[in-house]
């Protein structure tokens, strides 16, 4: 019977996984706020949901991925640990430093379907592979990968994994929503920072950790 200590274990670390591949504002997340500002809150929501339909996909195939070098993983946990809080201090620098707001498109009078807000935003996640390294520095850095994993363990961490991606473009929208008309291209730009530096500061703890050969998760 699985303990419920290693659901929670797993839940979590999805969760945050799922939060972390979506809080960064590129072009995805320009267009949710561009359209949650243009269209309305649910036109964003319906954006990023297309989103994390996407992130999902990578998020399995990566998965899948790294079930075949379960050994590799095992062996080399430390170094992979490692590389992971790298890549993930990488990726909040190149967060932190650049300007989402070039990514802003020009304003269309048609709002479109929800079907068509969802199918335009999956399309531009999906034409990122590169978000794939990213799932690999997140999966080795939470050891969200692991040899004799049951069938309701992953499908619980990928269902994690898409919750943490729906509560981050819930509440980005509504925020976005609630502060519309103080809401400009510096406070994007603002936003972008802050993300960018939690990020950095989390990966800087989790390389401590890794270094003094403690598990901070």
């Amino acid at each position: 019977m699985i303990e419920l200590k290693t659901i929670f274990d797993i839940l979590w670390k999805g969760f945050i996984i799922g939060v972390v591949v979506s809080a960064p504002l590129g072009p995805v997340g320009v267009l949710c706020i561009q359209r949650t500002l243009n269209k309305g809150r649910w036109y964003g929501f319906i954006t990023g949901l297309g989103a994390s339909l996407s992130d999902i996909a990578y998020a399995l195939l990566t998965g899948y991925g790294m079930s075949f070098v379960f050994d590799y993983v095992n062996k080399n946990i430390f170094y992979l640990q490692l590389l992971g809080s790298i890549m993930l201090l990488a990726f909040g620098i190149y967060t932190f430093r650049s300007n989402p707001v070039h990514s802003i498109r020009p304003v269309c009078a048609n709002k479109g379907s929800y079907f068509h807000n969802f199918i335009t935003a999956f399309a531009v996640t999906l034409s990122n592979p590169l978000i794939i390294f990213l799932f690999i520095g997140l999966f080795a850095r939470f050891a969200f990968v692991s040899e004799g994993v049951l069938i309701f363990e992953a499908v619980t961490g990928y269902i994690a994994i898409a919750l943490g991606a729906l509560v981050w473009w819930f509440g980005i929208t509504f925020f976005v929503n609630k502060v519309r008309t103080q809401f400009n291209l510096r406070g994007i730009w603002i936003l972008n920072r802050i993300i960018g530096s939690i990020v950095i500061i989390v990966s800087v703890f989790g390389l401590i950790f890794t270094l003094m050969g403690a598990s901070l998760y």
